[in-house]
């Protein structure tokens, strides 16, 4: 379940309206209607508004799990603004931030920095391993310049429909290519000619470690 339809889930069972959402935010009803549609996030700002108003925990609504009732304390907890994580389809189709349609994104995740287009991909495959393992997601800067990159960068390039992620090296003569990080891999080196369109800059990376689930040990009478 992704954020908005938590928020529908909540609103639905209290049989709130997005006009009831638009008051209690202070925000427009066509904001509020954008929120529960997926066609847009709140701030991080108006997302403590509506974990509030819902009586919920700002955790719950950012990443689901077991729900937990709210608990008012005087410390004030910073709610991360959230990045899409989009398909590498939806990459390979990828022209700006308003050629994603964000309501067919199912998953978001935390922003580290200010980054107002980024957004996130879910690695596949063994290209770049050791560095980059499948199951990570690299975060995607599609505001630099591509002339601003330089030999060892790590980018999104896309030709025709597919996408890719790689190091770009720039040789001394100008001319460039990409490299796939795993010397193993083949091929190695993709050239890049008039039909790769450079997509963003991979700017950070985030990898899940493995988390066993507690287990209460039985009680001995």
């Amino acid at each position: 379940m992704s954020l908005h339809q938590r928020i529908k889930q909540k609103m639905d069972e209290k049989k709130l309206k997005a006009a009831d959402l638009a008051r209690a935010t202070k925000k427009s009803p066509v904001a509020a209607k954008k929120w529960l549609d997926g066609v847009s996030v709140p701030t991080a700002d108006n997302l403590k508004v509506i974990a509030k108003f819902l009586e919920v925990s700002d955790d719950w609504l950012l990443y689901g799990g077991k729900e937990e009732p709210k608990i008012d304390n005087n410390i004030s907890k910073k709610v991360a603004t959230l990045a899409p994580v989009l398909s590498w389809v939806q990459a390979g189709l990828f022209t700006n931030v308003q050629s994603v349609d964000l309501s067919q994104v199912e998953e978001w995740l935390p922003l580290p920095d200010e980054c107002t287009n980024c957004f996130y991909l879910k690695v596949q495959g063994v290209s770049n391993q050791p560095d980059f393992l499948e199951g990570d997601y690299i975060l995607v800067d599609p505001d630099v310049y591509y002339s601003d990159m330089q030999s060892g960068d790590m980018v999104v390039v896309r030709r025709f429909e597919d996408a890719t992620f790689k190091k770009l090296v720039i040789e001394t003569d100008g001319s460039r290519f990409l490299q796939a990080l795993n010397p193993k891999f083949e091929p190695n080196i993709i050239p890049l000619d008039e039909h790769c369109h450079f997509v963003g800059q991979v700017v950070d990376c985030m990898r899940y470690t493995y988390r066993a689930k507690r287990r209460s040990r039985p009680k001995h009478s």
